[in-house]
């Protein structure tokens, strides 16, 4: 293949810490940019004024927690909802609390735009959390 076939390189990758977003509880930046595409780290139901106030009871209050600060870190760098292509939820407590999540997670996509998605029951999170969701977004 000659270098005028290739497809063009991506530029070096870019690390973002979004001002407003919650504090990390580990070291991580709160997203990666790789050209068009968006690598958006778990995110937990802190709340992003007061890292040390209590996470919110159940998994609903929860879920919605996750939901707004993955929408913080998005636009604070320019991108949507309606740009995520794939997400992961981690939750622990998956029979319980797998249809709460859903009815809440749904509630932030617009009709025929839900990204790919894995669900994963896990057996801990951070802070004790009941779930963490995690993006893939790409803007052309």
């Amino acid at each position: 293949m000659s270098d005028s076939t290739l497809p063009p390189a991506f530029p070096p990758p870019s690390f973002h810490m979004v001002p407003g977003a919650p504090t990390p509880v580990a070291p991580f930046s709160h997203c990666v940019k790789v050209g068009p595409w968006l690598f958006v780290t778990g995110q937990m139901p802190t709340d992003p004024a007061d890292d040390s106030a209590p996470l919110p009871e159940g998994i609903e209050a929860q879920t919605r927690r996750v939901m707004d600060n993955l929408v913080l870190v998005l636009e604070g760098v320019g991108y949507g909802l309606a740009d995520v292509v794939q997400a992961r939820v981690y939750i622990t407590e998956f029979k319980r609390d797998y249809p709460g999540m859903n009815a809440v997670y749904r509630s932030y996509f617009a009709e025929g735009r839900l990204p790919a998605r894995t669900c994963i029951g896990v057996t801990g999170l951070a802070r004790d959390a009941l779930v963490e969701v995690d993006f893939v977004a790409y803007r052309p």
